[in-house]
């Protein structure tokens, strides 16, 4: 019988308990009839004992240490590569807040399955809610023009039905070998944010589909914006420095997304983000919203 390999990618950064319970999760799927997975785990510089812990309950990890500085796509590149280096006939971006469903990984590899019988390979991504209010949180993204603004939303996931989009996040999403082969690890250039939009986009452009499958996968809480740059109630100096961090939006990285996926309107988001912190200081009492589309997965 063909046995389908499939390599599980996940960076952790001190949180413990919940990457231990993400593992859990994971281990926990329901038997994927033909499937094998190998996970890789980039613990990166946790001063907390999470790369111990994962070492002890969960030996057959392969745990790859970082130093502080790889953030959340430099962890995922790392894995990624090591990975690769073995050849699997899938990789799963999965982010260790999120706890999966049993039936998580049947869902996921059978469809990505599927459409490889049918000649298509395509990224199959899941959708995920969150456990304190039940409303989607992460999942699959469509490009929406409006008047001269294009921005990417993010789709609801159907209960009984794949939806195709443009690209999706990276909390638990799928990967074909085939479509790796062709678009490579994910962009060296993002230190945090963008390398799983960034990925998806990519694909799309090199003829790949992207699909998200029906339901949710797992849950996962919605990034929280309280003391980060979108946060109108901190101190302009301390939005402005979170602006610039790896976890903000910083300009090199912005400018190159911006430039590869908005077209002729880049020039116009990438400078967004600073013109409107700027101008949050005229206008405190209009705060800056959330913009849901271009949320990345936390750390």
């Amino acid at each position: 019988m063909f046995i389908y390999r499939v390599a599980v990618l996940i960076t952790s950064h001190n949180r413990r308990d919940l990457t231990l319970a993400s593992l859990n999760s994971l281990v926990r799927q329901r038997s994927v009839e033909g499937v094998e997975i190998e996970v890789f785990l980039v613990d990166d510089g946790s001063v907390d004992g999470t790369d111990k812990a994962v070492r002890s309950k969960f030996p057959e990890v392969h745990v790859l240490d970082g130093d502080g500085t790889l953030f959340w796509n430099g962890g995922m590149r790392l894995a990624f590569a090591t990975a690769m280096q073995k050849g699997f006939d899938a990789y799963i971006l999965f982010n260790d807040d999120t706890i999966l469903y049993k039936d998580a990984l049947d869902r996921v590899v059978s469809l990505a399955r599927e459409r490889l019988t049918s000649g298509v390979p395509a990224i199959v991504a899941g959708s995920t809610r969150s456990p304190l209010t039940g409303k989607q949180s992460f999942g699959g993204f469509l490009k929406r023009t409006h008047g001269i603004t294009l921005k990417l939303e993010m789709i609801e996931a159907h209960p009984s039905k794949s939806i195709p989009c443009e690209t999706m996040n990276g909390n638990f999403a799928l990967i074909p070998a085939e479509v790796a082969n062709v678009v490579g690890n994910l962009e060296a250039t993002f230190q945090h944010q963008f390398g799983d939009l960034d990925y998806g986009l990519r694909a799309k452009q090199a003829g790949f589909e992207v699909i998200v499958i029906p339901g949710y996968i797992g849950d996962c809480f919605s990034n929280d914006f309280h003391g980060t740059w979108r946060d109108s109630t901190i101190s302009f100096a301390s939005r402005w420095r979170h602006l610039k961090s790896p976890k903000g939006v910083p300009l090199k990285e912005w400018v190159l997304f911006t430039r590869r996926h908005f077209g002729w309107r880049w020039l116009h988001y990438s400078l967004s983000p600073y013109v409107k912190t700027i101008l949050s200081i005229m206008a405190p009492k209009n705060p800056w919203r959330r913009v849901k589309a271009l949320s990345a997965p936390g750390r």
